[in-house]
Parts: C-alpha cells; structure tokens; sequence
C-alpha cells in the first residue's frame, strides 16, 4: 500500500465492527461536543475530576484491547513484530483517551463544581486585604 487512503480505513473498520463502528463515531462525536460545552461552562478543568476520569481510563484502555481481540481474527500471541505491538499500544491509548474524555464529562454533567474558581478566589482575597 503506497498511499494511506481513508476510505481504505473505513471499509475495514466497518468489515470488523459493523453497525457498532457508527454508535462508536456517534458516541464519539456526542462526548466531544459535551466535553467541550462543559468546560466552556465551567471555564477550566477540575484538577480532582480529570484524575478519577484518568483512573477510569486505565480499565478504558483495557476494554479497547478486549474489543480489538474479540473483533479481529488473531490474538495477542499473534502480535510479532513492533507495528503490531505499537497496534497493540495505539488501541490501548485510543481506549484510555476516549474513556478519560467520557468519564469526565460525565461526571462533570452530573455533578457541577461548585463555588468560585481558584483564580477567582486568589483575587477576591487579595482585594479584600
């Protein structure tokens, strides 16, 4: 294969996930949106939530391996060379990132912060000293 064509990609995902490779994009695409309302909302991370969610992430990445062996015709014991075990390590982050941005949004839609930023914080005692 000389060029990387996108259709290429896609054809195959479709071949290996079927109907799921769309509730994936859509999920996707709707946890992005969600994401990027709330910390516009919000007007920042929250350090202690983006923390749970990278914990979350961990197992994320986790179920992205057990998807891609159950979807694919080969195992672990399959991967050879380094571009399968980078594979292998891209799946794995692709999981762990996708987890992390659901997690935290979700937690951030369920339970807003509250209370005044740090910044904010930092300023109102400084002008009242």
């Amino acid at each position: 294969m000389k060029e990387l064509d996108p259709m290429v990609f896609l054809a195959v995902f479709q071949e290996m996930l079927g109907p799921l490779l769309w509730v994936f994009l859509l999920a996707g695409l709707v946890t992005a949106v969600a994401f990027a309302w709330l910390v516009k909302r919000e007007g920042g991370i929250a350090s202690r939530r983006l923390v749970r969610a990278e914990l979350l992430g961990l197992l994320g990445g986790g179920v992205a391996l057990v998807i891609m062996a159950k979807v694919s015709s080969s195992g672990f014991t399959d991967a050879g060379g380094p571009a399968d075990w980078f594979l292998i390590a891209l799946v794995y982050g692709a999981g762990f990132v996708a987890t992390v941005v659901l997690a935290y949004t979700l937690m951030g839609w369920m339970a807003p912060r509250t209370g005044a930023r740090p910044a904010q914080a930092t300023e109102a005692a400084g002008a009242q000293a």
